[in-house]
């Protein structure tokens, strides 16, 4: 059962539905993805997070 707990992107909730019981919202992972020095996407990643967190 590793893994399958989830998060509603709008209100935070936990829940292993893929929708949300209390707002009807989508859920994603509740975990965040494996750490890899080697990781290609990590500039984009950052620049996403920035444009993110000024729009």
């Amino acid at each position: 059962m590793t893994g399958r707990i989830r998060r509603c992107t709008r209100d935070g909730t936990y829940t292993l539905a893929p929708a949300c019981p209390a707002c009807g919202g989508p859920t994603g992972s509740a975990h965040p993805a494996r750490f890899s020095p080697q990781d290609r996407y990590r500039d984009y990643r950052r620049r996403m997070k920035q444009w993110n967190q000024y729009a």
